[in-house]
C-alpha cells in the first residue's frame, strides 16, 4: 500500500486555481458551420429571387452569364499561374507540362461548366443586340480586373482553415517531430524510471499518480533553460534512470528527466518530473528572427496549435497512454514571482485528488469487472436491509 503525503489545509489547496483552462485558451478545430451557413444562404436567395416574380427566361439568361463569369475568373488565374509554372517545370513538376497544368486547374470542371453556360446563354438568348462574345469579353476584364487588384486572395480565416485541414502548420511538423523523435521514446519508460526511484526512495513519490512527465507548454513560447531560476519554489532534485539508445547515427544517445521539488505555501514539498516542450523554442527564434516573417500572432496561433495537435496524437498513442500531463498555461501581464510553481502545483493536486478518491474509493481492486447488467441486477429497490438470496442455482 503506498502512502499519500497528508492533505493539506483546504484554504492552502483552494488559494490559487489558474486563470484559465486549456479548453478557453486552446480553440477547437473548426466545424462544418461555414458550409452550412452556405446553404442556408443559397436557400435564401433562391426563395427572393423566386418571390421577386421576375420572367423566367430573363432571369435564367443572366444566371448563366453570371455562372460563366465565374469560370472564366477561374480560367484566368490558372492560365496567370501556369505563366508561371511553365519555367519550373523539372524541379516543381518532374518536368511533365501535364502536372504544372493539373496544378494551376485542379477544378477539371470549369471548361465544361464555361461550355455549359454558354450554350444555355445561346439558348435562352433573345436578340437584345449584345452578343455573347461581348459579355465574354467583359466578364473576362471584370475578373482580370479582380485579379489585378488582388481581391481574390483568400482571407486570414480561410488560409487558417486550409493550412490546419492539409496539416501544412509549422505546429503541426514540430509536434509530430517532438512526438516521433523524442516523447515515443522516452515516455512508454518514464513509469518504470518513477518506479526505480521510488523503490529506492520510498517517502518521494508517493502519490503513483503523479508517475508522469509533466511537459509544460507556456503559449508565450518563452522557455527558461533552468526552471529554478524561473521560480525559486522549484528546486532540483536529482535525475531518473538515463535511458541510453543508438539513434540515427549517434551511439549511446542518452535520454533523461529530472526530478523537481516544488514548495507549496505551507513549505510542503511536492515531486514530479518536469521539463519545457522543446519544439517552443523553435517557434519563438522564429519570431525573433526577421527571415522568417514570423509574428507575435502568428507565433500565439502556432503555439496553441501545438499544443492541440500534440494531445491529439498523444490521446491516439497507446503506449503513451498515462505516461505524461500537459500543462498548458499563459503567463499574465503581472509579474509574479511563483506562479510557474503554483501552477505545476495545481495539476499535482489534481493528480493527488484523483489518487485518493481511487484508493479510498476501490481499497481492494476486483478481479474482473461488472458490465451495467449486473450491476443493475445487484441494486435493491428498498432501502431496507435484504436477505441474501440467490436464484442462479
Amino acid at each position: 500500500m503506498l502512502l499519500t503525503p497528508p492533505a493539506l489545509p483546504q484554504m492552502s489547496q483552494e488559494s490559487w486555481r489558474p486563470s484559465h483552462t486549456a479548453a478557453s485558451l486552446i480553440p477547437e478545430a473548426r466545424g462544418g458551420r461555414a458550409q452550412r451557413a452556405m446553404y442556408l444562404l443559397l436557400v435564401l436567395c433562391a426563395a427572393a429571387l423566386y418571390l421577386a416574380g421576375e420572367p423566367l427566361v430573363p432571369t435564367a439568361r443572366s444566371l448563366a452569364v453570371h455562372l460563366a463569369a465565374l469560370q472564366i475568373g477561374a480560367l484566368l488565374k490558372g492560365t496567370c499561374y501556369l505563366a508561371e509554372e511553365v519555367f519550373h517545370l523539372q524541379s516543381r513538376h518532374r518536368g511533365s507540362f501535364w502536372r504544372a497544368l493539373s496544378a494551376c486547374f485542379p477544378l477539371h470542371w470549369h471548361g465544361p461548366m464555361l461550355l455549359v453556360c454558354g450554350s444555355a446563354y445561346v439558348a435562352l438568348h433573345d436578340g437584345d443586340g449584345q452578343p455573347l462574345g461581348l459579355h465574354l469579353g467583359l466578364a473576362s476584364l471584370c475578373q482580370l480586373l479582380v485579379l489585378a487588384l488582388g481581391l481574390h486572395k483568400p482571407s486570414a480565416v480561410e488560409m487558417s482553415e486550409m493550412s490546419e485541414k492539409s496539416k501544412q502548420n509549422v505546429a503541426h511538423g514540430l509536434a509530430w517531430s517532438y512526438y516521433v523523435g523524442y516523447l515515443k521514446i522516452v515516455l512508454p519508460r518514464v513509469k518504470k524510471s518513477m518506479e526505480e526511484f521510488s523503490r529506492a526512495n520510498p517517502n518521494v513519490l508517493a502519490c503513483r499518480e503523479t508517475w508522469k512527465l509533466h511537459i509544460l507548454v507556456p503559449l508565450s513560447c518563452d522557455v527558461c533553460d533552468d526552471l529554478e531560476k524561473a521560480d525559486s519554489n522549484i528546486q532540483y532534485l536529482t535525475d531518473l534512470t538515463e535511458i541510453t539508445l543508438t539513434r540515427a547515427g549517434t551511439k549511446k544517445r542518452v535520454y533523461k528527466h529530472s526530478l523537481y521539488a516544488i514548495r507549496d505555501e505551507d513549505n510542503k514539498l511536492w515531486h514530479c518530473a518536469v521539463e519545457y516542450a522543446t519544439p517552443l523554442q523553435s517557434l519563438y527564434a522564429m519570431s525573433q528572427d526577421e527571415c522568417a516573417a514570423f509574428s507575435r500572432e502568428d507565433r500565439l496561433e502556432q503555439a496553441k496549435l501545438f499544443y492541440r495537435t500534440l494531445e491529439e496524437i498523444l490521446k491516439g498513442s497507446k503506449e503513451c497512454a498515462g505516461t505524461y500531463r500537459l500543462i498548458v498555461y499563459e503567463e499574465s501581464g503581472e509579474a509574479e514571482t511563483h506562479f510557474l510553481s503554483r501552477e505545476i502545483l495545481w495539476h499535482l493536486r489534481q493528480q493527488h485528488h484523483e489518487y485518493t478518491v481511487y484508493e479510498g474509493n476501490h481499497p481492494h481492486a476486483p478481479s474482473t469487472t461488472l458490465n451495467s447488467t449486473e450491476l443493475n441486477l445487484q441494486i435493491s429497490k428498498s432501502d431496507l436491509p435484504q436477505p441474501l438470496r440467490s436464484g442462479c442455482f
